[in-house]
């Protein structure tokens, strides 16, 4: 029985496009979505694009959700390197703050025109206003 060991120069580099890995992000975070929701809603704040020929960068809005999708990187990757025969993809991370989402809630909106106008916060105070 002989053992075939491939180094790592003879695995395929096949060209990839950013569309192409952009479809199978969106396949990816569907399936995700079906199988975990709350992973899901981590994940979906990432952005990825082909920054170089080989390599694929990912851009985070924070710690948690890039350890949030360090969870489940290997299934895509290994996945997306199948899917295009290219098996030299590096990845690189980036921390992108502006990816942060804000939960907008009533009383956050009330804040903000508060801000603005002054007068609105006597008005909460006199009507007790629900903004639960």
């Amino acid at each position: 029985m002989h053992l075939v060991v491939k180094k790592e120069e003879d695995l395929p580099e096949h060209h990839f496009s950013d569309v192409d890995l952009q479809r199978e992000w969106k396949i990816f975070l569907d399936d995700l979505q079906q199988k975990n929701t709350v992973l899901f809603y981590a994940v979906n704040t990432l952005k990825v694009y082909k920054k170089d020929e080989n390599i694929i960068n990912i851009l985070y809005p924070s710690d948690s959700v890039k350890s949030e999708f360090e969870k489940v990187q290997g299934e895509f990757f290994n996945h997306f390197k199948r899917k295009v025969n290219n098996y030299k993809i590096e990845v690189e991370y980036s921390n992108d703050v502006t990816l942060k989402k804000e939960i907008v809630t009533k009383r956050s909106i009330f804040e903000k025109f508060v801000e603005i106008n002054p007068v609105l916060k006597d008005l909460d105070d006199l009507l007790k206003l629900d903004l639960s």
